[in-house]
């Protein structure tokens, strides 16, 4: 089977702390924090929401502004409008947008430290549980592409690229990921993936 390796974003996530970002305007300001480190707490309150990988967000603000910089990867909840990671950074400039997202939530909700708790039990769990999740995306955007409220309307393509995602490439990541978790390097060419 073909498969696109696992691209590990940490050491983007690392080399971006103390500098600004590429998308942001000159002097405004520098990437505060290694998203990578071990904040206690914030993993037991991710989101279950949160595809996973490295990236997660637990507790953010509701302010709805993780899409502002990352459309591609972050969404929110209807609960409270709190952001989760539906996909991860498969690039430097992803991890960037996700890191942009971080850095704008004022509660530090998001982490990177996910490689630290994932196990490959947990990543099969959730894949078995994935139905939940996309059943939630599908009622979302249903609910929010006929909204007043045009952060809803946008926000719904947002769900639709999550579900897109979850039916497309999310499972062949999966097991790219699994690989990684278990060798801590990726699959080489010819390398059988694990299986879901």
């Amino acid at each position: 089977m073909t498969h696109t390796a696992y691209w590990d974003p940490l050491p983007t996530v690392r080399a971006a702390a103390g500098h600004p970002l590429p998308q942001w305007t000159p002097g405004c300001g520098l990437v505060a924090a290694d998203w990578s480190a071990a904040e206690p707490g914030r993993w037991e309150k991710r989101s279950w929401r949160d595809v996973p990988g490295p990236f997660y967000a637990a507790d953010t603000d509701t302010c709805w502004t993780g899409r502002l910089c990352a459309p591609g990867h972050v969404m929110y909840d209807d609960e409270y409008g709190q952001e989760f990671v539906y996909r991860q950074p498969r690039t430097q400039q992803e991890t960037h947008d996700l890191l942009c997202a971080a850095e704008c939530d004022p509660f530090a909700g998001y982490g990177a430290d996910g490689d630290a708790h994932w196990t490959p039990e947990l990543v099969r769990d959730w894949w078995r549980e994935r139905e939940r999740v996309r059943e939630w995306a599908a009622r979302i955007e249903r609910t929010w592409s006929v909204s007043l409220h045009e952060g809803e309307r946008e926000a719904a393509g947002g769900a639709r690229a999550y579900l897109a995602h979850i039916d497309g490439d999310l499972a062949d990541y999966l097991r790219g990921y699994l690989f990684w978790l278990a060798e801590r390097r990726p699959a080489g060419p010819g390398e059988a993936l694990p299986r879901l």
